[in-house]
C-alpha cells in the first residue's frame, strides 16, 4: 500500500505561479512514476506532469514551457511548479504513483485561477 500528501494550491491571480508538493509513504520499490493529473468541473481527468525515478517526465499539451516537475527521491516527494498560469488551470490537482503497475491517488488540491 502506498499514501499520498499533498500539498499547496489556492487561489492565485492569472500569470501568477503555485508550486504543489506530493510525499509519498509506503511500500515503494525502486522505480516507479510520480505525477500529477487535473480534473476541473464537466471534463475528464488529464495528465498534467509526471517524473519517473530515473528522472524521465512528461507532460501534457496545454501545460508545456509553463510547468515544470522534479522529484526528491530520498524524500519520495514529487514538486509540481506552476507559472504563468491561465483560468483554464482552474482544476483539482491529483497527485498519482504509479508501482509495480497499480496506481494510487492523493486527496486532491484545489487549484483556482482567477482575477
Amino acid at each position: 500500500q502506498v499514501q499520498l500528501v499533498e500539498s499547496g494550491g489556492g487561489l492565485v491571480q492569472p500569470g501568477g505561479s503555485l508550486r504543489l508538493s506530493c510525499a509519498a509513504s509506503g511500500s515503494l520499490f525502486s522505480f516507479n512514476v510520480m505525477g500529477y493529473y487535473r480534473q476541473a468541473p464537466g471534463k475528464e481527468r488529464e495528465l498534467v506532469a509526471g517524473v519517473s525515478s530515473v528522472g524521465t517526465s512528461n507532460y501534457g499539451d496545454s501545460v508545456k514551457g509553463r510547468f515544470t516537475i522534479s522529484r526528491d527521491n530520498a524524500k519520495n516527494t514529487v514538486y509540481l511548479q506552476m507559472n504563468s498560469l491561465k483560468p483554464e488551470d482552474t482544476a483539482v490537482y491529483y497527485c498519482n504513483i504509479r508501482v509495480s503497475g497499480t496506481q494510487f491517488w492523493g486527496q486532491g488540491t484545489q487549484v483556482t485561477v482567477s482575477s
